[in-house]
C-alpha cells in the first residue's frame, strides 16, 4: 500500500467548470495531507450529485479500497462523500475493515465510538438536507407547471426568456417547425424524407446539426407545440401559457399519420386511386397495376368473384357522380340569395356557438376537478388518472382554441362555410376534369366516402354534406330533368340539412384546404369542362 486516495466532488458539471469548489477542496486536502504526513497516491475528481448512489468514480474507488490498493482515503467533508445513506453504509463497511478514512473539515476519530457516532449523525443530517432540498425543488418545479410555465429548456422552435416567463416563438426556427407539422400531416412524407426536406430549407437542431430521425419523431409527438406541456418522465400533462405554434386540428392530423390511421403511405407507383377502392364483396382494398398501357385495380383475395376494373371506368363513374352536384342557373341564383339573407343571422349563430363552447369548457374543467378529487381520494389508480387527465387537457385545449378564434373574429362562420360548400359543389366536376393527379386524389377523398367495386358495377357514394344535394334531380317516375328548377321548399330543406351538419360537426370538410385546387386551372378550361 503506497498511500492515500484523495476524493473531491461537485454536484454539477457547471460547478466544476466555472466554480472554485474543486480547487478549494484540492487545496484543503493537500494542506491536510502535508500536515498529517499522508502521502496521496491518486486523485478522484467527480462531477455528480451524491444525493443518490451510482457514482461511477466513487464506486470504483471504494472497490479498490476494499481490495487493499491504498491505505485509506482523504475527503474534504462528510457531505462530499455521501448524502445518501447507502453510500455512507459502504464507507462504514470499509472503516470496519480497517481502512483509514479522513475528513478534512471534521476532526473525527472514526476508530472511536464517539467519533463514529458523530460522523453517523452528520451523514444522516446531510441525507435529510438533500431529501428536503429535493422536495422543495419538486414543489417549485410543479408549481411552475401548474402556472403554465415550462421550467426546462425550450424545445426547438422556441426561446427561453428566463425564470418565471413563458417561452416565446423563435422567429428563425418557429416557422420551420410549423412547416414540419404541415408537411407531415399531408401523409406524403416519411420521417426520413421530411428530415431531408426541412434540412434543405435550413432547419437544424440546437447543436446546429441535422435533426435525427428520433429527434424528428420526438418533435412531432411533442404537444408543447399546440399549447400543452407533457412530462416524458411521468406522462403528466399541464396547460401551457405560451403561444402555440400549431392548432389542435393540425396536431391531431399529425398524430393520426404517426399512428397509421390515415392512408398516407408512400407508394412506388403513384396510381390515382391507390388504396381508395374497395371490393364490394370482400371489403379488401384493390391493388393498382399497369398492364398494356392501362391501369387496372385488382382484388387479390382468393376465390373472390371481383377481378379488376380499369381506371378510366372508375373515373367515368366519379365524373358522373360529381356532375350531379352541379346547379343550374336558377338553383344557384336562389341558393346564393338565400345564404346572403341567412348571413344576417350569423351574429346570433356565433353567439350561440360561443355560449355552447363556453359551456363545454366549463364542463371540461368540472370533469378535470372531479377526476383530481377521485385520484386524491384513492378511487382511481395513478396510471388511469394520468391518462384521463391528459385526454381532458387535450380536449380543453381544442375548446379554448375554438373560443379564441371566435372571439378574435378569425373563425369562419357556418354561412361562410355554406357558401364555400356551394361553390365547391358547383365546380367539383369541372375541377376534377382539369385537375392534376394529386388534386384529383384530394378532391375524391374529400367529396366521396365509399368507393366500392363489384363484378357488376362501380359504386361511388358522396360524403356529407355533398350527398344531400347529389340526388335532388332524381324523380319517382320518368327521367330526371336538370332544366326543371327545384321548388324553393326542397332547396330550403336541403340547405337547412347542410347547415345542420356543418354546425354539429358531422360533416367536417376542410374547405380551406380545397380552395387552391382549381387555382392552377384556366377559367376557359373550367368553362369547357362544364
Amino acid at each position: 500500500m503506497q498511500g492515500f486516495y484523495a476524493y473531491i466532488r461537485v454536484s454539477t458539471a457547471k460547478q466544476g467548470e466555472h466554480g472554485v469548489s474543486l480547487q478549494e477542496q484540492r487545496a484543503a486536502i493537500e494542506r491536510y495531507a502535508q500536515t498529517h504526513t499522508l502521502p496521496i497516491s491518486a486523485w478522484f475528481e467527480e462531477r455528480e450529485t451524491a444525493a443518490k448512489g451510482g457514482r461511477r468514480l466513487f464506486a470504483a474507488m471504494l472497490k479498490q479500497l476494499g481490495q487493499g490498493k491504498a491505505r485509506g482515503i482523504i475527503i474534504h467533508k462528510i457531505d462530499r462523500s455521501a448524502r445518501n445513506l447507502k453510500d455512507w453504509a459502504n464507507l462504514g463497511e470499509l472503516i470496519d475493515q480497517g481502512v483509514d478514512i479522513h475528513f478534512v473539515n471534521e476532526s473525527l476519530d472514526l476508530r472511536s465510538r464517539g467519533g463514529r457516532l458523530s460522523a453517523d449523525i452528520q451523514a444522516v443530517v446531510a441525507s435529510d438536507y438533500i431529501r428536503n432540498l429535493r422536495e422543495e425543488t419538486r414543489k417549485g418545479f410543479y408549481g411552475r407547471l401548474k402556472q403554465g410555465f415550462y421550467p426546462l429548456a425550450a424545445p426547438l422552435g422556441y426561446r427561453d426568456q428566463g425564470g418565471g416567463k413563458a417561452k416565446t416563438v423563435d422567429p428563425s426556427t418557429g416557422l420551420l417547425v410549423r412547416r414540419a407539422f404541415e408537411l407531415y400531416a399531408t401523409g406524403r412524407f416519411s420521417l426520413e424524407t421530411l428530415r431531408a426536406e426541412l434540412h434543405a430549407v435550413g432547419l437544424r437542431n440546437k447543436a446546429g446539426q441535422a435533426i435525427s430521425r428520433n429527434g424528428m419523431c420526438r418533435l412531432l409527438r411533442n404537444p408543447f407545440y399546440m399549447g400543452v406541456i407533457r412530462l416524458s418522465s411521468s406522462g403528466e400533462s399541464f396547460t401551457g401559457i405560451h403561444d402555440p405554434l400549431i392548432s389542435k386540428r393540425l396536431w391531431d392530423s399529425v398524430q393520426d399519420v404517426m399512428d397509421g390511421k390515415t392512408n398516407g403511405r408512400l407508394a412506388t407507383h403513384e396510381f390515382v386511386y391507390r388504396r381508395m377502392l374497395r371490393c364490394g364483396l370482400c371489403s379488401y382494398s384493390l391493388v393498382g397495376e399497369r398492364q398494356k398501357g392501362h391501369v387496372y385495380y385488382r382484388c387479390h383475395s382468393r376465390n373472390c368473384p371481383t377481378k379488376c376494373v380499369r381506371d378510366d371506368t372508375v373515373e367515368y363513374v366519379i365524373r358522373e357522380r360529381l356532375l350531379g352536384l352541379r346547379f343550374n342557373d336558377e338553383e344557384l341564383s336562389y341558393l346564393r340569395g338565400r345564404t346572403e339573407k341567412l348571413k344576417g343571422n350569423e351574429l346570433q349563430r356565433t353567439r350561440t356557438s360561443l355560449t355552447n363552447l363556453e359551456q363545454r369548457l366549463k364542463q371540461a374543467n368540472g370533469r378535470l376537478q372531479r377526476l383530481t378529487d377521485a385520484y386524491l381520494d384513492g378511487v382511481i389508480e395513478k396510471e388511469l388518472f394520468l391518462e384521463r387527465k391528459s385526454a381532458l387537457i387535450m380536449d380543453r385545449r381544442g375548446i379554448e382554441e375554438s373560443v379564441g378564434l371566435i372571439e378574435s373574429g378569425q373563425s369562419t362562420g357556418v354561412i361562410d362555410r355554406v357558401k364555400e360548400f356551394l361553390e365547391l359543389a358547383n365546380t367539383a366536376h369541372a375541377i376534377f376534369v382539369c385537375a392534376i393527379q394529386a388534386e384529383k386524389r384530394d378532391l375524391v377523398q374529400t367529396l366521396t366516402s365509399n368507393r366500392l367495386v363489384s363484378p357488376e358495377n362501380v359504386v361511388v357514394e358522396l360524403s356529407l354534406p355533398f350527398s344531400i344535394f347529389a340526388d335532388r334531380g332524381v324523380v319517382t317516375c320518368g327521367d330526371p330533368n336538370r332544366d326543371t328548377p327545384r321548388t324553393t321548399k326542397v332547396l330550403d330543406e336541403m340547405l337547412a340539412k347542410v347547415i345542420g351538419h356543418l354546425e354539429s360537426g358531422t360533416a367536417s370538410v376542410d374547405f380551406k384546404g380545397l380552395r387552391g385546387l382549381g387555382q392552377s386551372i384556366d377559367a376557359q378550361n373550367i368553362e369547357e369542362a362544364a
